[in-house]
């Protein structure tokens, strides 16, 4: 007689195998998971190359170049740059027109210029370098017989075009890009103005939006009732204004500062004459109230983040409220505010769209001096030079994104070391 299987065994072979399949489910999920995001960072970092490399392709490159005016035929043979100034200004005064000289002469008098300066605008206005056509940087390193060719035949076709025209390689980010301003020549155009527009403006929001968030997440995460309806009331629009697009902020920035807010923000209560309300003032108060609700949120999660048991041992020591704010919370806290605050002006410093709400200047020759300063921006400058018909503006928008993903990278490097010393000394 065959003897039957116990029941208590039967049951715990049927519990084994349902855990082994249910851990080989998961292991299945777990896997299809990682493949999953494994494959999303690939995407995003295969995005973010070719978005680098359209920028990087168009800042380089094979430029077609000639001079309008031969420098020999201006000085009897001599080089420009052994011409004294006097010399020079006489060259530029008979180059240029009544009108664009006395612009020159009333943005600075030519008394007050040195040789160098009056040289270059010798060179900008009157020689003139004329880009007549301009490669990429993939098409000049491997297709450089095909660009002579074409630059051959052009000259063969249309001789008045391409007459005097050399080939030459160039880097359209130079010193002398960062140093020149825009104009309508992309040869010599550069971003000077608009890049000191845009450290004018972080610089003032830095000082506004910086106190004010840091301040406001004190009283939030530490006097504050959290269950008192009027804060939990500014919680839920602190949170929701971080998500409002920027545009709108433009829209209050020009209600309140450019027009209500115009005797101050245009400098007329301190005495400054011949401005309005479209000042860097504005501008960089707009950009507060864009960037405060991100600094108010970064502030607080890294107050959170502090022990309450440091909190608890400080007033255990006798210590009052703000003392145990002021020497025990704020100093753990200090890395994780300092790289929202400095992430948060990152996007400051890129937004463009309250910068032409509020009425920045897309072409301006003269640099800003003050907070109640005309200005434009290096986005603005960039969306500019896009709308261009001219080829080679792309070529300049290309390089201005490089210095400005440049200055980016440095705010946010900036950002990892402050932390990184903190943490330490904390």
């Amino acid at each position: 007689m065959a003897m039957s299987q116990p029941s208590g065994s039967s049951n715990t072979s049927n519990s084994l195998s349902a855990s082994q399949q249910n851990s080989a489910q998961r292991q299945r999920k777990a896997t299809m998971g990682r493949m999953i995001f494994s494959l999303s960072t690939i995407v995003a970092i295969v995005a973010l190359l070719l978005l680098l490399w359209s920028i990087v392709n168009r800042g380089f490159g094979y430029v077609a170049v000639r001079q309008k005016v031969d420098p020999a035929t201006l000085a009897q043979g001599r080089p420009l740059a052994e011409l004294s100034k006097d010399e020079l200004v006489t060259i530029l005064q008979a180059g240029v027109t009544r009108g664009v000289f006395r612009r020159y002469d009333s943005e600075k008098p030519f008394a007050e210029r040195d040789q160098t300066e009056v040289l270059d605008l010798v060179i900008e206005r009157v020689v003139g370098q004329e880009t007549i056509a301009s490669w990429t940087l993939q098409e000049s390193l491997f297709s450089k017989p095909v660009i002579e060719t074409e630059l051959r035949d052009g000259t063969e076709k249309d001789a008045k075009k391409w007459a005097g025209a050399k080939l030459e390689w160039r880097s359209w980010v130079t010193p002398d890009f960062l140093r020149s301003v825009g104009g309508s020549n992309p040869a010599v155009a550069g971003i000077r103005v608009a890049l000191l527009g845009s450290l004018w403006v972080v610089f003032i929001t830095m000082l506004v939006a910086v106190p004010i968030g840091v301040g406001a997440a004190i009283y939030l995460e530490e006097y504050a009732n959290p269950k008192s309806r009027i804060n939990q009331f500014i919680e839920t629009n602190i949170n929701n204004l971080a998500g409002v697009p920027s545009i709108i902020y433009g829209m209050l920035g020009l209600t309140i500062f450019v027009r209500a807010l115009e005797p101050l923000t245009s400098g007329a209560i301190f005495g400054v004459q011949g401005s309005n309300g479209r000042t860097i003032l504005s501008a960089s108060l707009t950009m507060a109230l864009l960037v405060l609700p991100l600094i108010i949120i970064n502030a607080r999660e890294a107050i959170r983040a502090v022990p309450s048991s440091l909190r608890q041992a400080s007033y255990g020591l006798g210590a009052t409220k703000w003392e145990t704010v002021r020497d025990h919370v704020l100093p753990n806290a200090i890395p994780g505010i300092l790289t929202g605050a400095i992430l948060s002006l990152s996007r400051a410093i890129g937004e463009t769209a309250p910068l032409i709400v509020i009425g920045a200047s897309t072409f301006i020759i003269t640099d800003p001096t003050g907070p109640f300063s005309k200005f434009t921006a290096l986005p603005i400058q960039i969306y500019d030079w896009t709308s261009r018909p001219i080829e080679q503006f792309r070529n300049i928008a290309s390089a201005a994104i490089i210095v400005l993903l440049v200055l980016l990278i440095t705010l946010n490097f900036t950002a990892v070391l402050l932390r990184n010393r903190f943490s330490k000394k904390v």
